[in-house]
């Protein structure tokens, strides 16, 4: 996904067929299993399910040929790892141009399994970095337990 361009609702835009951008997202839904680095982009296009727009459609087929590029990335898991849990979180303050919610994220590893992980948008606006990470850690936890 571009850094510099935020997918919006692109309301001017020219409209999809539904049923075909669905398909797609469903697809890469399905790949994000075993394809944590598509991810996040993946659940910001899944977002625009109702009224797809060209721009994201143009999005999502820039998905596809990323995968094409990268096919031997994904996720690998070593039968000599040891055992040891480990959960990482992280967050933003407002990153959603939409409404201005914050997203958060976290993975769990069991050794160098990675064995769960989660992107969200937070429920609630924060309005502290502070008040982002503690949201965003206690998700973690709660993953954990």
């Amino acid at each position: 996904m571009e850094t510099h361009k935020q997918i919006t609702a692109d309301l001017e835009g020219e409209d999809v067929d539904v049923h075909h951008y669905r398909s797609m997202i469903g697809s890469l839904m399905y790949l994000t299993a075993s394809r944590s680095d598509i991810m996040f982009v993946v659940c910001v296009c899944a977002r625009f399910q109702v009224r797809p727009k060209q721009s994201h459609f143009q999005a999502v087929k820039r998905i596809f040929r990323y995968l094409k590029g990268q096919p031997r990335l994904g996720l690998w898991y070593p039968h000599d790892s040891p055992f040891d849990l480990h959960a990482y979180s992280d967050s933003d303050l407002g990153g959603a141009n939409l409404d201005r919610k914050s997203t958060s994220g976290g993975c769990q590893f069991l050794g160098a399994r990675l064995v769960s992980w989660q992107c969200k948008k937070q429920t609630t606006v924060s309005t502290s970095t502070t008040k982002a990470e503690y949201i965003a850690a206690a998700s973690c936890c709660s993953q954990v337990l």
